[in-house]
């Protein structure tokens, strides 16, 4: 059985943001709307997996092909 390893660093929004080219506010409606990619919170913080991260922008190619 394999043990999935953390990723190096957790990102924040503004790392997503940046990533995406959108602004920080465009993440959080996101989250409101339940349509972006998925975070998590760690205490008071937000952060995202950056494999969610990639697995929320391939399925938005798949939606776009």
């Amino acid at each position: 059985m394999t043990v999935p390893t953390l990723p190096e660093r957790y990102l924040t929004p503004a790392d997503v943001a940046e990533l995406l080219g959108v602004p920080v506010e465009t993440l959080y409606q996101w989250r409101r709307k339940r349509t972006g990619p998925r975070g998590f919170r760690v205490g008071r913080h937000l952060r995202y997996d950056p494999s969610d991260v990639r697995a929320w922008v391939g399925s938005l190619m798949e939606g776009a092909a």
